[in-house]
């Protein structure tokens, strides 16, 4: 018997230190390390400006707008922090606190005034 207690504990140990070494296998659709807050992580404090992570618009005419801002999926109308989801359109949604309106962008304007390209594949 003691020989099997002492089998079990060498076989319970080669597993815990197996698991100890096993690194956390990291999030793919994380944001970079450069994009997260120290303090807050992905999503930005509300004092911090809002930051536009994902426009998906349907193809069909009148089809679905949603936005991703700062975790939080929206649409024309929703209220997001205070402001009223305007418009949402291919590269920016438009929001809008009383008189004033805040246009969060997925691509900067480049330097220059140069515009993104794009693609006319399949066209």
């Amino acid at each position: 018997m003691d020989e099997a207690v002492k089998t079990l504990l060498a076989a319970v140990l080669t597993l815990a230190a197996g698991a100890a070494a096993a690194q956390a296998l990291q999030d793919p659709m994380r944001p970079p390390a450069s994009l997260m807050t120290a303090t807050a992580g992905p999503a930005a404090a509300p004092s911090a400006a809002p930051q536009l992570q994902t426009i998906l618009i349907g193809r069909a005419p009148g089809g679905r707008h949603l936005a991703v801002i700062d975790g939080e999926t929206v649409r024309p109308g929703d209220d997001f922090r205070g402001a009223r989801v305007a418009r949402i359109a291919d590269n920016e949604v438009e929001l809008v606190r009383g008189r004033e309106r805040q246009v969060l962008r997925l691509v900067p304007p480049a330097a220059g005034g140069i515009s993104p390209v794009r693609s006319t594949r399949g066209q």
